[in-house]
């Protein structure tokens, strides 16, 4: 790409798109090539002792992270001076240029097993469909097409990874089954798509439930229950609300009820998480506790800590990057984004330092990366090592 010094200001301008989540697929490719030319070790460092590598590494990582998180992060400057997006890029590219001691370092943590981190994939469509009866199907293994039939509908599934209710008439068999429940459940790695029987769609995230009627036809109201988290198009009907009752358990026992009539939502209740999070993105819902209710416009978000509402302001987009494929780590910490890798691809992770669970993220990764592309990717942006052994990750 013409001359050396474009090339280094094009790669500044992919860095300061790929800060403020605005990569596209092609720019992350162009990063990835970039990064991986750089040499493993360079020379000049070879009089350092072991001591001075890590007191050095440990600074340059921690001034990057601090220079990321201060002037990265603010996302409603959206004609920021170019000055302070290439003095950032640069801040980060001179150091990485000009001492390749932080490239020497990632060759020494995770990458020191390259083979375990491989043998770690990422997460798909698995999910385990209960039915009224006990019944206990794996979807994943399951061929497509008809899966079951009960209490007037047929339960179908799709080819890319979708459960389908259909109503019918119901027969003279499955009057007695109008009240019955299923429940869909994804593992740590799995994730799944289901159209219930009154149309609504809903995608759950990996580690969770969700339990439904089997028929709607028969309910004043629609009445659902989730543990984990999951993205709602409730289909409209006046005469039937749509209830989602989500808990967590986490410490004090957390429960909330969210009533709609036809809206886009995401609610996130996740039983290891200290907060119930319910993200509006279109239309109108109430969120209700025992002591209190709210009612959330688009752009908001309710959090139920447990004891009390409180209504935030977010860019909905974050919250639903998981159902687009993304880990959006922006303004989330380094324990929050963990929670978040180890549930999709099913691993553990242990901090040796508990401080680094609150240093700040901040970027986007597809969720479908390898987890060595992943680790690496966060590595740039923060004071932390990851090493990787068997489905373990520490953190240090």
């Amino acid at each position: 790409m013409g001359t050396e010094g474009q090339y280094k200001k094009y790669i500044l301008e992919v860095m300061d798109r790929y800060i403020k989540g605005e990569a596209t697929e092609a720019d992350k490719l162009e990063l990835d090539e970039w990064y991986a030319k750089f040499p493993p070790y360079q020379g000049y460092a070879d009089s350092m002792s072991t001591s001075e590598k890590l007191q050095a590494k440990d600074k340059m990582l921690h001034n990057i992270n601090k220079q990321i998180y201060q002037e990265a992060i603010p996302t409603k400057q959206k004609h920021k001076n170019i000055l302070s997006i290439v003095s950032l890029a640069a801040a980060v590219a001179v150091v990485i240029l000009t001492t390749g001691l932080l490239y020497y370092f990632k060759q020494h943590q995770h990458h020191n097993n390259p083979q375990v981190a491989q043998l770690i994939e990422p997460g798909g469509n698995k999910a385990f469909l209960t039915l009224a009866d006990g019944s206990r199907i794996s979807l994943n293994d399951a061929n497509n097409g008809k899966i079951a039939k009960e209490a007037g509908v047929t339960i179908s599934k799709t080819s890319d990874g979708k459960l389908i209710y259909n109503t019918h008439s119901i027969t003279g068999n499955e009057v007695n089954t109008v009240n019955d429940h299923n429940t869909i459940e994804t593992p740590s790695g799995g994730q799944y798509q289901i159209q219930l029987p009154d149309g609504t769609s809903v995608w759950l995230n990996a580690a969770s439930s969700l339990k439904y009627p089997v028929n709607f036809s028969a309910k004043t109201e629609r009445h659902v229950y989730l543990t984990g988290e999951a993205y709602f198009e409730v289909a409209k009907d006046k005469a039937r609300p749509f209830v989602v009752t989500a808990a967590s358990t986490s410490g004090d026992q957390k429960q909330q009820h969210v009533e709609v009539l036809g809206t886009h939502f995401d609610i996130n209740a996740y039983n290891d998480d200290n907060t119930i999070k319910t993200t509006l993105l279109e239309g109108s819902i109430v969120v209700k506790l025992p002591s209190e209710t709210i009612q959330l416009k688009p752009g908001q978000q309710a959090i139920n800590t447990g004891n009390d509402l409180k209504i935030a302001h977010v860019n909905t987009e974050y919250a639903v990057a998981w159902k687009d494929g993304y880990f959006r780590f922006n303004d989330k910490t380094l324990e929050m984004a963990m929670k978040e890798i180890c549930r999709w691809y099913n691993v553990n992770v242990t901090f040796k330092n508990a401080s680094l669970k609150d240093e700040p993220l901040a970027g986007t990764i597809s969720k479908y990366s390898s987890i060595a592309q992943v680790l690496k990717k966060m590595e740039l942006a923060g004071a932390f090592r990851f090493t990787v052994k068997a489905r373990e990750i520490t953190i240090e």
